[in-house]
């Protein structure tokens, strides 16, 4: 298996720390999360997932999530969609954490791209979770989606909700 980056390793570092801090506010008790377990440890998929999962959470508990959780969730589902659906035809932006360019096809250099998408935060990581349908943020108006690729729902939920 080949070594991870020194920046990918720090990114892993701080989405773990992100998930402790979740959990802590949330008041669960973190070895059914460790962040250190076989689990989350050395997989950036599973700490990813397991720190979207406490996100959601404590958004349903009807606490505000920890910036820092939510920061480090968005940043890294964001990288997480550009992997699965390479390309530079559409921009996703998820104020004030990230965005990216994604999906195959033609690309704009200048301006603003013909074909974007826009959200709030916690309405990502609702939609990267499953915990909300890409049609039902539509629907409520909480994504703003404009040009004939901008439609992600091929490519949601990143992974299933707990």
């Amino acid at each position: 298996m080949p070594a991870r980056s020194s920046a990918t390793q720090r990114h892993h570092a701080a989405l773990l720390s992100a998930l402790r801090s979740q959990l802590a506010a949330l008041g669960e008790d973190s070895a059914a999360e460790q962040p250190h377990s076989a689990e989350t440890g050395n997989d950036p998929s599973a700490a990813l997932s397991a720190c979207a999962s406490a996100v959601v959470r404590a958004h349903e508990a009807g606490q505000q999530p920890v910036r820092e959780a939510l920061r480090a969730v968005v940043r890294s589902s964001l990288a997480e969609l550009a992997q699965r659906a390479p390309g530079r035809s559409v921009e996703v932006r998820v104020p004030p954490f990230s965005a990216v360019q994604v999906i195959a096809g033609p690309h704009h250099t200048r301006g603003t791209p013909p074909n974007t998408v826009q959200t709030d935060p916690l309405t990502w990581v609702r939609l990267a979770t499953g915990r909300l349908s890409w049609e039902q943020a539509r629907a409520e108006g909480s994504v703003e989606a404009s040009g004939n690729r901008a439609d992600l729902a091929p490519w949601l939920p990143l992974w299933p909700s707990r």
